[in-house]
């Protein structure tokens, strides 16, 4: 399957999941408080936290090796780490549940405790899962399991939010996203005798060959990953425990509408350009290949994204309700640096195949420090700013991540401006219908 029919093949999937998520995003709105939404927001932020990393970062290496045998001692050495994690964290639950909640400032959160080990359960297996089928380049299978989260998650969670007037529906929909998933990806590869009976008859020396020929993803990815998230996460919790009680909330809302574009195409892309980076990196087309994915991405994402900041502010009161309009600034506000991360993201993963883990542990380690010390400064000079300045450490520290992807994937200055001047006039076009649309909103708003 050719690069851009796998790329349309997940973005059709996608696409379709994604406008379950936007047609159900409304009636969420309506049927949950922004307090809902904010301790949904603390759940998501340390399910996230916590499941990159329970793999050991053994997911991400299953698409590279060149033999499916070692790719499937991989694959079992992630279900074995991701289950072995999650059995670690419910017991801590179980045991010190007032510790935690001592440390989050969400005692709203106690009764659904239990649920964030069996979400980075399904979070994590799902992972290893998907990276078996990019391996296989199953680009169609992985883009029905897309379409069958959202139905299940808006499903459960819009069935509860009309049943019961608490989030626990808004939870338990989350954890069932990657649940639904996980029955059908791990149907479809137990249904396989061949590839079930190679996974079943792994033995201790396999897992050991594995491991010590792709130690550097544990030895450094999952720190790296663990970083990353965190420099994600860690603020949405400090803005949770310090900000005014509903700003997490906005924030989430304002998140979920931002990343539909980007998990559109953007990590459609990414997996398909994994699936084919280490065969152009033996090759030596490494730099081009990632210059010309670049170019694709500024040409399809980056206008949306921008035109999506420009009439938010208009919009979200329009869209999500009232009580909203707070979201429709803070979207504004990230919209830089969700533009930065739609580009980083996808080709991000050339740092393990060109060997840099190293290199993207330390750049994440800073991260991690400049957005959780931003953060914190914020919360003790001007609390109202924490979700502002959030969104421009967001847009720093994946502004200098792009840089060291064009580095470590030689691609020269001459490229990546070529690449900018190329587009410009596409996104000065998106700017201009979108300042027109805002317009037009304003004057329906103030009649």
């Amino acid at each position: 399957m050719s690069f851009l029919r796998s790329v349309a093949v997940l973005v059709g999937g996608t696409a379709l999941g994604h406008g379950i998520t936007a047609a159900a995003l409304p009636i969420l709105s309506r049927l949950y408080s922004p307090a809902d939404f904010s301790l949904l927001a603390v759940f998501a932020s340390l399910c996230a936290m916590l499941s990159v990393a329970a793999c050991l970062r053994f997911d991400i290496a299953i698409p590279l090796p060149q033999d499916d045998w070692q790719a499937l001692s991989l694959l079992a050495l992630s279900l074995a780490s991701a289950l072995l994690v999650s059995m670690g964290l419910l017991v801590f639950v179980l045991l010190a549940p007032d510790w935690i909640l001592a440390r989050l400032k969400v005692p709203s959160l106690r009764p659904y405790l239990w649920l964030i080990p069996v979400s980075v359960l399904l979070v994590s297996v799902y992972s290893a899962l998907q990276m078996w089928f990019v391996r296989q380049k199953s680009f169609s299978l992985l883009a029905r399991s897309r379409v069958i989260q959202s139905t299940a998650s808006a499903g459960v969670q819009v069935s509860f939010g009309l049943w019961t007037p608490n989030p626990a529906g808004l939870l338990i929909g989350h954890a069932l996203n990657t649940g639904a998933a996980c029955v059908v990806l791990g149907g479809r590869l137990l249904a396989n005798t061949q590839q079930r009976a190679m996974l079943c008859g792994t033995t201790w020396k396999d897992l050991k060959y594995a491991w010590r020929a792709y130690e550097r993803f544990p030895r450094y990815s999952t720190w790296e990953a663990l970083c990353n998230s965190a420099a994600i996460q860690l603020p949405i919790l400090l803005i949770a425990a310090l900000a005014a009680p509903a700003e997490a909330g906005h924030l989430m809302l304002a998140t979920y509408v931002m990343q539909a574009p980007m998990a559109l195409i953007g990590s459609a892309v990414g997996q398909v350009y994994l699936s084919q980076a280490a065969d152009e990196h033996r090759h030596g087309r490494l730099n081009t290949f990632t210059a010309g994915l670049l170019h694709g991405l500024v040409k399809t994402g980056a206008g949306p994204l921008l035109a999506v900041g420009i009439l938010s502010p208009a919009a979200f009161s329009l869209v999500f309700g009232p009580q909203w309009a707070r979201a429709g600034e803070l979207v504004a506000w990230m919209t830089p640096w969700f533009i930065v991360q739609f580009l980083a993201t996808p080709v991000s993963m050339a740092l393990h195949v060109t060997g840099h883990q190293r290199a993207a542990f330390l750049m994440q380690l800073v991260s991690l420090g400049a957005r959780v010390l931003t953060v914190w400064a914020a919360a003790g000079l001007a609390p109202q700013w924490m979700p502002e300045t959030y969104a421009l450490s967001g847009f720093a520290v994946y502004a200098a991540y792009l840089l060291l992807v064009l580095r470590c994937t030689q691609v020269d200055a001459r490229a990546a401006g070529r690449i900018i001047r190329d587009n410009m006039p596409l996104l000065a076009m998106y700017a201009l219908a979108a300042v027109a649309a805002l317009w037009v909103l304003r004057a329906l708003q103030s009649t």
